[in-house]
């Protein structure tokens, strides 16, 4: 094995030891990924490289214009050889990352947490011509079912045909004529017209009519061959074929739906929501928009933050932001309604509405305001993230309402997060209430 394979392998080594995914979401640095790029921290494995020995840098060597018996100069100092006089260094060194897209992500996160997620199909992106599987009684003789055409013929062979010497040899009974053979015919299932043993009936000659002194007597002597028996002998002459039996192959319409997502993410602002609540938020909230955009062929993010009012941000802003104001959830759903409706379409667009806050909300709003809007506003899923680090305060009771209000509903998911250990436990809660739907 050479230097390079070792180089390759201990590579390898370095990504399987990048950190949990688990441990990522919890306590990893999020800020270092991107929207469309996750970069997880890889506990790091030196690569193996060649050095010189520090304590003897002497040596005998040829350089560029050297000639042999030059004497050899003193070693230069090289960056990172500990030159007590030097400036400390200002640049950190290089991390090292293992970077996965949205959709390694998500089917990583389906994989730890025992999810599967299908996404639904909702926009129509184009129409195109499937299998041939519907039927039609015209089109071009291109498409024409003769398979079944053959059958339906066939099968009215079966039926209409019957062993005309077998019929023959009843009309041969003594006393019997036309009428007795045809009702004899019709209690033996023998698909025989009147008017055919009419005119075989006199076909025969004076003797003949007298061959038989019995019907039984006929029965015993001759054997009668069946339609199939027949074919299978001789084989098809003809099969009767008609026109309403024909049947033309017309392509099954396939409409193929682009999968599009819009998520809505509600934060609250207020001045009760401090550092560690929202740092509990975005911990929650962004492996959430990670997982969907990978599940999605086109993912768009709504931000919403609020205190007494509500109003539009972006992703910057949102986990950032803190107003010193008072609260009332009520008002980011209404803004949400509003946007959904103008922008994302139900019939178009699939919809999370996801909200965050420390379940402090003003009096009566949550029963009376935010649990109609909740039912008002369709959607995949509606979760609500509880972030409470030192326990529920007095007030906090929004998150209990929308639970007792929506316990028996497969689309509102409500978590409760008090510190990162709980993150994971929330991500599985609100997904896996998504999967049962």
């Amino acid at each position: 094995m050479g230097l390079r394979d070792d180089l390759e392998r201990y590579r390898e080594v370095g990504e399987q030891r990048r950190q949990d995914l688990a441990e990522f979401i919890q306590y990893g640095d999020l800020g270092q990924s991107r929207d469309d790029e996750v970069r997880i921290p890889i506990k790091i494995v030196d690569l193996p490289t060649f050095e010189y020995d520090q304590r003897d840098k002497g040596g005998v060597g040829q350089g560029e214009g050297a000639q042999p018996g030059d004497p050899v100069g003193q070693p230069q100092p090289q960056p990172g050889d500990g030159d007590e006089d030097g400036d400390p260094g200002e640049e950190g060194g290089d991390h090292e990352y293992y970077e996965m897209d949205p959709e390694e992500f998500a089917q990583e996160l389906d994989e730890q947490l025992g999810l599967d997620l299908e996404p639904k199909g909702k926009k129509v992106i184009e129409e195109k011509e499937g299998d041939f599987t519907d039927m039609t009684r015209t089109g071009p003789s291109s498409t024409l079912d003769f398979e079944r055409l053959f059958k339906k013929g066939l099968k009215r062979k079966l039926a209409m045909e019957f062993d005309e010497d077998y019929v023959r040899e009843a009309l041969k009974v003594e006393g019997w004529g036309p009428q007795s053979v045809f009702e004899w015919a019709r209690e033996n299932n023998i698909p025989v017209s009147k008017a055919w043993i009419e005119d075989a009936y006199g076909e025969l000659s004076s003797d003949e009519k007298s061959r038989w002194d019995s019907i039984e007597e006929m029965e015993t002597a001759v054997d009668q061959v069946t339609t199939a028996q027949r074919i299978r002998r001789d084989g098809v002459d003809e099969v009767p074929f008609r026109r309403e039996d024909e049947r033309y192959r017309y392509p099954e319409i396939v409409e193929e739906r682009e999968k599009n997502v819009v998520v809505v993410n509600i934060r609250d602002v207020s001045g009760s929501m401090r550092q560690q609540k929202r740092e509990l938020v975005e911990r929650t909230f962004t492996p959430l928009d990670w997982y969907l955009q990978g599940k999605y062929d086109n993912a768009e993010f709504v931000y919403i933050a609020h205190d007494a009012d509500a109003w539009e941000v972006d992703r910057e802003e949102f986990f950032g932001i803190r107003s010193g104001g008072g609260t009332r959830i009520s008002s980011a759903y209404e803004l949400a309604a509003a946007v959904l409706e103008e922008e994302y379409p139900w019939s178009e667009w699939n919809r999370y509405v996801f909200a965050a806050g420390d379940s402090e909300n003003s009096s009566n709003d949550t029963e009376e305001k935010v649990i109609p809007l909740m039912r008002e506003i369709p959607a995949n899923l509606h979760a609500y993230v509880e972030t409470q680090p030192s326990g529920n305060a007095i007030n906090a009771t929004h998150a209990e309402e929308v639970e007792r209000s929506f316990r028996d509903a497969d689309n509102v998911a409500v978590a409760y997060v008090s510190s990162p250990e709980d993150v994971v436990d929330a991500i599985y809660e609100i997904l896996s209430t998504e999967e049962d739907e």
